[in-house]
């Protein structure tokens, strides 16, 4: 097993985050809760997980969660009255977290979750000296690469299906169930093909839609069409995209 052996010679950490907001639109929306969690290499080469966070976060004065979003992730006004802690925390914490050492961001749908994540850190200006507020890490969407990988449908819980990881973890819309799912996704994904680290800040795209939101600095957009089966290493997005810059 490769045990995302690759990722680790080129970086001292990997953190795989979610995030559930009270949106889609990040600049007008907000995080709910926020789950984390930093993997380093041992001495031994084994993975250990360093850092934890799954936090629920506080919603400026006034405003509440939709009732769809209650009704997706199971997230009350109420829980977050009683168990968030307020966004300048969460921030900090998040930051303490992604900003030690050479860093690899990963989420499934990153743009989603790293578009969140930066409007929160935008708020906290002492976290960047630059306009690029994440400028220390590099991103690793892992739905762009399980897009070349499997047939629609690509969301997180088809992934846990098709590698067979249902007893191991579940997708729940809770954040830190899905961060841990989306571990043992990326090992899988990593075991089955040793070619994670040429999806670095490359994120595929639905031709028809286009990038949903702002484009983040240093990541390489391509449109992404749906496949029947696993594309063979010269047909991959990363592939495709390198031979034609």
């Amino acid at each position: 097993m490769n045990n995302l052996r690759d990722i680790f010679q080129r970086y001292e950490a990997a953190v795989f985050f979610d995030t559930e907001t009270t949106g889609l639109d990040a600049k007008s929306c907000r995080i709910i809760e926020l789950a984390a969690i930093r993997i380093e290499k041992a001495a031994d080469g084994s993975l250990i997980e360093t850092d934890r966070a799954d936090m629920f976060i506080k919603l400026p004065e006034g405003e509440r969660i939709p009732d769809k979003i209650v009704e997706l992730t199971g997230i009350t006004d109420e829980r977050l009255a009683a168990e968030g802690i307020p966004e300048g925390n969460a921030a900090a914490a998040f930051a303490n977290m992604i900003y030690s050492g050479r860093t690899l961001l990963v989420a499934h749908n990153a743009q989603f979750d790293l578009l969140f994540a930066r409007e929160m850190l935008k708020r906290f200006t002492e976290f960047s000296e630059s306009g690029d507020i994440l400028s220390p890490c590099d991103y690793l969407d892992s739905l762009t690469v399980y897009k070349d990988r499997r047939a629609y449908p690509h969301k997180l819980a088809n992934a846990i299906a098709s590698y067979k990881l249902e007893d191991k973890v579940k997708n729940s819309h809770r954040a830190i169930d899905d961060v841990e799912a989306l571990l043992e996704v990326c090992k899988a994904m990593d075991n089955e093909r040793a070619d994670l680290l040429s999806y670095v800040n490359v994120f595929g795209y639905n031709p028809k839609y286009g990038v949903t939101g702002d484009r983040l600095p240093r990541v390489t957009y391509w449109p992404q069409h749906f496949n029947d089966y696993m594309q063979s290493p010269r047909y991959t997005l990363p592939a495709r995209v390198k031979r034609r810059r």
